[in-house]
């Protein structure tokens, strides 16, 4: 069996016949391999260079005074983020209570008792007082490390849980945008469905004269009219679709709906950024739910020591003093005072199995935390390259999609003047008239798409999140 650098030494100090029967029932710690396979360069990232470092409010390069001011409220408001704060609040009283068993444990006590009891002659005899003040230390030494150990799993806990605030912080801020750009492109559609209730109006007056004049049929009034109540039904859905978003954002900030006020105003005004994913392993470094998921898996590599330490023998030392008399008045005469001290060792001999099998559970931790820890690493760059592959895809779909928007708009406008003088079809009419509100309303929802990529694409990257010094795993 293999010991820990760091405690081979001590085994020197034990008789060879003892420490092999010693080291026979112990088990040992699966060695930490912390090594992950890291590309060169993303698939779709076409550079192998560093990037340039997300700058740590990344939200503000979308220029939206309203979407700044709501993440900044979200920061402080989220209750999400408040639940992580006082994890880790919770996780700092553990340290202090892992590392309370390196230090001495010291009590005092103080006593007063008075007694009575039968002579031999079978007369109660006189009452005797007996006075004691005392104080009693023991201290554990940490020969093997259990106990250091468990401070630093401590420790490595703690950092979790300040990387879990700082992963759920990005995600409530990528939230927030989410949400924001959800109101401002369903802004932009009602606008498009109103402007489209108004055409779609005006073309239902001119077929409703041509109608009149007998130029026109029963049919064609229907069809314009099933067209019109088409628009007219695309309304309220995107209406009820801004106000859950804008719930959706009143939670987000940790607000009641009717406190929060969010004016929108359409995609025109945003500017979206551009951004280099840099090298893969820079994520390593800049995502906090990988360096959460690492900080995990060296705590439960420390309590594996830790439970591998306690099959060693625990060597204490205690002591003991203080004063006792029968008088108070001679309690503090240096005739009164005593004291003791001792050491002692102890070694689990027969305990079922109870030591063993913690380190295998320990081990068995260990190895969950570390499939959780290259998942994550794994899950980082799967979220880049589809980031990545949407802001490309989604980019070019944007621009094809605003062309046919601008031919369906020409076509659309000449059909309409030519039904003014009455040399063009209503089929023309109509098929220019569906095909112009249909490639506006897709326009707006690519525009969406786009943003919301951007966005995910700033949480797979990290967003401006900054790792402190790197935990260093433990030999």
């Amino acid at each position: 069996m293999q010991l820990p650098s760091d405690r081979r030494r001590h085994h020197r100090l034990w008789g060879g016949p003892a420490i092999l029967l010693l080291l026979a029932g112990c088990a040992d710690v699966r060695p930490l391999v912390t090594a992950v396979s890291v590309p060169a360069g993303y698939r779709e990232g076409g550079s192998t260079k560093p990037a340039e470092p997300l700058r740590q409010d990344w939200w503000r390069s979308f220029r939206s005074p309203e979407l700044s001011a709501l993440i900044e409220q979200a920061r402080i408001g989220n209750l999400d983020i408040a639940t992580a704060i006082a994890n880790i609040e919770q996780a700092r009283a553990n340290i202090v209570s892992a590392g309370a068993a390196l230090y001495p444990q010291i009590n005092g006590d103080a006593s007063a008792q008075r007694s009575r009891q039968a002579g031999s002659d079978g007369h109660v005899g006189r009452g005797q007082n007996l006075f004691s003040l005392s104080a009693s230390a023991s201290y554990e030494l940490d020969f093997w490390g259990k106990n250091s150990q468990a401070l630093a799993s401590a420790r490595s806990a703690a950092a979790a849980t300040q990387f879990d605030r700082d992963t759920v912080e990005l995600t409530t801020i990528a939230s927030v945008a989410n949400a924001y750009f959800a109101i401002l492109a369903a802004q932009d559609r009602l606008a498009i469905a109103r402007d489209n209730v108004a055409s779609a109006s005006h073309i239902m007056t001119l077929i409703d004269n041509q109608f009149k004049a007998g130029t026109a049929s029963g049919l064609d009034v229907a069809q314009q009219q099933s067209l019109l109540a088409q628009q007219k039904a695309s309304i309220p859905p995107l209406e009820l679709s801004i106000e859950e978003n804008k719930s959706s954002i009143a939670l987000l900030v940790g607000r009641p709906p009717a406190l929060v006020k969010i004016g929108g105003g359409g995609m025109a005004r945003i500017h979206p950024p551009r951004i280099s994913a840099g090298l893969p392993s820079q994520l390593l470094t800049r995502r906090p739910d990988i360096a959460e998921a690492r900080a995990t898996l060296i705590s439960s590599h420390q309590s594996a020591l830790s439970a591998y330490a306690a099959q060693f023998p625990s060597i204490s030392l205690t002591g003991q003093g203080g004063v006792e008399s029968t008088a108070l008045k001679s309690l503090f005469d240096p005739a009164a005072g005593f004291y003791s001290a001792a050491a002692g060792l102890t070694q689990p001999i027969f305990d079922g199995g109870t030591l063993r099998s913690a380190v295998e559970h320990a081990n068995g931790v260990q190895d969950a935390s570390l499939a959780a820890y290259r998942k994550a690493v794994v899950q980082a760059f799967v979220d880049v390259e589809n980031a990545l592959a949407g802001v490309r895809l989604l980019t070019r779909q944007q621009a094809l999609q605003q062309d046919v928007v601008d031919s369906s708009r020409k076509a659309y406008d000449i059909s309409e003047q030519q039904l003014r003088g009455g040399t063009v079809d209503l089929v023309t009419v109509l098929q220019t008239e569906q095909t112009l509100f249909s490639a506006q309303d897709s326009l707006a929802q690519i525009k969406l798409s786009r943003l919301q990529a951007l966005i995910s694409l700033h949480q797979a990257l990290g967003g401006g999140w900054t790792a402190p010094a790197p935990l260093t795993p433990p030999d």
